[in-house]
């Protein structure tokens, strides 16, 4: 279920908060994050025909901390189910 999607935006998110990588060396950390993104763009471009209309919206909108929220809703709740819970 988006596994590739879930990770990239976890690294994204990574790169963002690698504060001693932006103090030392800005270009390379804002390189490093143009690079996760337009990975993430490319991903949702090949994959957007995958994506329920909650996800298309976050990521047609770069709101990539909501999109990686409902992904992590959706692996939780296929989770739960597989188990015979219900979320």
């Amino acid at each position: 279920m988006h596994e590739e999607l879930h990770t990239l935006l976890q690294q994204r998110l990574a790169v963002i908060a690698d504060h001693p990588f932006r103090d030392r060396d800005p270009a390379a950390h804002l390189a490093a994050l143009q690079e996760v993104s337009e990975v993430i763009q490319a991903y949702v471009a090949s994959h957007h025909h995958e994506f329920d209309a909650k996800l298309r919206h976050y990521l047609s909108q770069s709101s990539y901390q909501k999109a990686l929220e409902h992904l992590q809703q959706m692996i939780l709740s296929a989770q739960t189910s597989s188990l015979g819970f219900k979320v």
